[in-house]
């Protein structure tokens, strides 16, 4: 199935095989891009919404000196941009960070589930919910927290995202941003990032192994420092607190 990780570990067992087999169905094609390809331009009109089968993807704002502003990033089992069914058009763009793999679902056939089957309708509303709640939490984070708090904050906001959709197995982080990249989900500059980095190392939180590579040591800490509370997530099965703390103190043995 192209769209077996969706809702997985929040309302999936929700979802009849009917409803889970008229999405799948729903799909006109797949589409393939690039590392750093632009998929959607502020302003597009849209016809289609895409679903991430694939990949990382990000959502960025640019201001007038082309500087960008990350605003999400994306993972398999997110629709990237299904807001744009109701709204016709994004007020961001949508670009690559790997390649990716992406399942296209007209608008049409969005039209006819959501007519047709209201339960199906209701998790897809769920779906762009959950995007309000991860932004109001990158809000929280930009106000709040200091550069290493905003770093840890991504860091592990990625590796409970990826534990919902049984994509990571602990220790090295599988979303290749660069520096520069948390600098501008983080709202800091290249070099702050990077003395932030360096501070998180030395504390001995993370451990950077190459340009995009990201080794998570001590999760605990990293929570910590987030003042990370997974409920905006609305996942369900994901490890408790007190069990990373446990096996942390296993890996560190």
């Amino acid at each position: 199935m192209l769209m077996n990780r969706f809702l997985r570990g929040r309302l999936r067992h929700d979802l009849s095989q009917t409803e889970l087999a008229a999405l799948e169905n729903a799909v006109s094609r797949t589409i393939a891009l690039g590392p750093r390809e632009t998929l959607v331009e502020r302003g597009d009109r849209l016809e289609h919404s895409y679903y991430l089968i694939e990949g990382v993807m990000l959502r960025h704002l640019d201001d007038q000196r082309g500087q960008r502003q990350l605003l999400e990033v994306n993972i398999p089992g997110d629709f990237v941009d299904l807001h744009g069914y109701a709204m016709k058009r994004l007020d961001h763009s949508v670009q690559s960070l790997t390649a990716v793999r992406l399942a296209e679902v007209p608008h049409t056939e969005l039209s006819r589930l959501v007519a047709t089957m209201p339960h199906l309708a209701r998790a897809l509303w769920f779906s762009t919910l959950l995007d309000a709640a991860m932004h109001r939490e990158w809000i929280f984070r930009l106000g709040r927290l200091n550069a290493e708090g905003r770093i840890a904050h991504l860091i592990v906001e990625l590796a409970e995202r990826l534990r919902l959709v049984d994509l990571f197995d602990e220790g090295e982080l599988p979303v290749p941003l660069l520096q520069r990249d948390y600098a501008e989900a983080c709202g800091i500059s290249p070099v702050h990032a990077n003395r932030s980095f360096r501070t998180l190392k030395d504390r001995g939180a993370i451990l950077m192994e190459g340009e995009a590579r990201l080794r998570i040591l001590d999760e605990k800490q990293l929570r910590d420092l987030a003042q990370f509370d997974s409920s905006y997530l609305y996942g369900t099965g994901v490890l408790s607190l007190e069990a990373l703390v446990d096996r942390d103190e296993h890996a560190r043995r």
